[in-house]
């Protein structure tokens, strides 16, 4: 039986977590790939009335979730949810993570610049055309940090500043992957600052396998520029395998995905007591951060 789960671009879990499920359900997982987060949600919306692209859902996050439900296309009722650190509404919460600056440690040491201590400084001469941040309406990071911008200054504060970088020549890309495999200069682009998660330097370090000891970028966590995303998996309404569609959410909090979560997604697992993965030791956690409420 084929059950098919929509996907952002960034999905990344292990085939044989998925393959086990396949195994255990004599199933097959057809996994859509469907862009950023947003530009996901967006398809799934446009495509409603068409019998249902999909069966389920997983990358929706506590920006778009409330969207997706308003937009009918999530299933009247969800499957039970394992007891979890975060929630989220209309969802299973899979796993949870932070938006925020990242930031090449190297070439702000050769350029002796300093590190911008507020997000007033990014407006200054001195670190124009330094950043890029993936578009807020097609990307769900991107979305996050307009949401913490908002939250930490308010939002007439908040686009005056986003007037302010558009003079200094902040880049949009259309998603993450853009700015950091394109723009960031770690990668071979241009821009020595980006909005990424902070899960990113321990997630440098991994892929290094053992060239790197500590990481090349690091984290900015400025006041109005942390943003706590949590992202979370649910049935479609229009699902033709509803019954297995439930299976496959709930799969998704189960120890095996879990334990993949941060070596895959490079989030931290929702659900309580996985046990803390020795890889996430190079991400930083902040002390403040901006969530919606409710």
């Amino acid at each position: 039986t084929e059950v098919r789960l929509a996907v952002h671009d960034s999905y990344d879990l292990p085939k044989e977590t998925i393959t086990a499920f396949e195994s255990a359900n004599d199933a097959k997982v057809v996994i859509l790939k469907m862009g950023d987060g947003n530009a996901m949600l967006n398809r799934l919306i446009l495509t409603r009335n068409e019998g249902g692209v999909a069966d389920a859902v997983y990358g929706l996050d506590n920006n778009t979730v409330a969207k997706a439900h308003a937009a009918g296309i999530l299933a009247a009722k969800q499957p039970a949810s394992a007891r979890t650190v975060v929630q989220l509404p209309h969802a299973l919460a899979v796993d949870y993570g932070f938006v925020t600056l990242n930031y090449d440690k190297k070439w702000f040491q050769e350029k002796g610049l300093p590190l911008p201590q507020s997000l007033d400084d990014l407006t200054k001469p001195a670190y124009k055309n330094l950043l890029a941040v993936p578009n807020p309406g097609t990307s769900s990071p991107g979305l996050s940090f307009l949401l913490a911008n908002i939250g930490g200054l308010g939002e007439k504060k908040a686009f005056e500043w986003w007037g302010k970088m558009r003079q200094n020549g902040v880049k949009a890309t259309k998603g993450w992957s853009e700015a950091y495999y394109t723009e960031f200069t770690l990668n071979g682009g241009s821009r020595p600052l980006m909005v990424g998660y902070a899960t990113s330097p321990a997630a440098e370090v991994y892929y290094s396998k053992g060239k790197l000891k500590t990481p090349n970028m690091g984290n900015l966590f400025l006041p109005g520029g942390v943003y706590l995303q949590v992202e979370g998996a649910a049935v479609l309404k229009n699902s033709k395998q509803p019954a297995l569609a439930a299976k496959l959410v709930q799969y998704l909090q189960s120890p095996e995905v879990q334990q993949a979560v941060p070596t895959s997604m490079w989030m931290y697992p929702a659900v309580k007591n996985t046990p803390a993965h020795p890889a996430l030791v190079h991400a930083g956690v902040p002390k403040s951060h901006f969530a919606p409420k409710g």
